[in-house]
């Protein structure tokens, strides 16, 4: 028999029905429903929207803004090189290598490479961005420090 839209049956107590209100007193949640007796949550349409505080001044009207947030700004993940310290010669390291070896997540979006630690021997590190000294070092050791374009 084949799995199809039709045949599929969802395993015994995988799916909950609803719990019916205003059902009658018997049901646990008759007349009022569970909302309690009066007030503005008791109403149709009743509540408040996030961040109200009774009308007092909300914490996000009290603190002062300060500064300038810039939206369009890049964040860069920052490696040192102490990290990759000890991948042997010849491996490339890329994004896709910093993330199976658990260095940066998978929403990692740009890495940036800096020169703490001594570069690895004869490597080919591709990163986003590099600091100056990274990049002497990387150099130096006989490796290849290559840019992504992204």
């Amino acid at each position: 028999m084949t799995l199809t839209l039709n045949t599929f049956k969802f395993p015994k107590g995988a799916r909950k029905s609803t719990k019916r209100k205003g059902r009658g007193q018997s049901s646990g949640v008759g007349k009022t429903c569970g909302r309690g007796q009066k007030g503005q949550n008791s109403r149709s349409g009743g509540g408040v929207r996030p961040g109200f505080e009774g009308g007092q001044m909300p914490l996000a009207r009290r603190l002062p803004k300060r500064g300038f947030h810039n939206k369009f700004r890049i964040e860069f993940h920052p490696i040192n090189l102490v990290t990759l310290a000890d991948v042997e010669a010849g491996t490339k390291v890329d994004m896709d290598w910093l993330q199976q070896k658990g260095i940066v997540k998978a929403s990692t979006k740009r890495v940036k490479v800096l020169g703490t630690g001594d570069a690895p021997k004869g490597v080919t590190i591709r990163a986003h961005k590099f600091s100056r000294s990274a990049q002497e070092k990387i150099q130096a050791a006989g490796g290849t420090a290559e840019v992504i374009e992204s």
